[in-house]
């Protein structure tokens, strides 16, 4: 499979580092193959879904047996299909953000979790009829990992 990146992300972060995202305010400019047409009625939304390849992850470094979650001895060992680290088999990473505004091929952003450059695969509305409808279960250990994320 060959993909072709819709669009970039400007700004935001250079360099990966876990927790406080919330916040993180970024651009992703659509690729000039597409008319801004292609974003309308867009902004209607709150709440964009962002593909993106982890473009910096060596295909060497992805990880295939368990391991704790950002590698924290404390945690349990899962499998790479069991937490959302970007050492993944294909390297694609999925986020949802806020829209802030849309101007011509610029979406501006918040909260999105990808470095300055990151190649962007796909945009879709985040549709809250998307959203499970039965409560959500996690271990403990996921949430204890994840409660500073999208704080400062």
């Amino acid at each position: 499979m060959i993909f072709r990146p819709v669009a970039h992300v400007l700004g935001g972060r250079n360099e990966m580092y876990e927790d406080g995202w919330y916040d993180t305010q970024a651009v992703i400019r659509l690729d000039d193959r597409f008319e801004p047409s292609a974003l309308q009625g867009l902004r209607e939304f709150s709440h964009l879904e962002i593909v993106f390849r982890f473009d910096r992850i060596d295909e060497a470094d992805v990880r295939g047996r368990p391991r704790p979650p950002r590698n924290n001895p404390d945690g349990p060992l899962v499998g790479v299909f069991a937490h959302r680290g970007p050492y993944r088999p294909n390297r694609l990473g999925v986020s949802v953000c806020r829209l802030l505004a849309l101007d011509g091929r610029d979406l501006h952003v918040a909260d999105l979790d990808a470095l300055d450059g990151t190649p962007v695969l796909d945009i879709k509305p985040y549709l809250v009829e998307f959203a499970p409808t039965d409560p959500v279960r996690q271990p403990a250990w996921a949430t204890r990992l994840m409660r500073r994320y999208y704080k400062a």
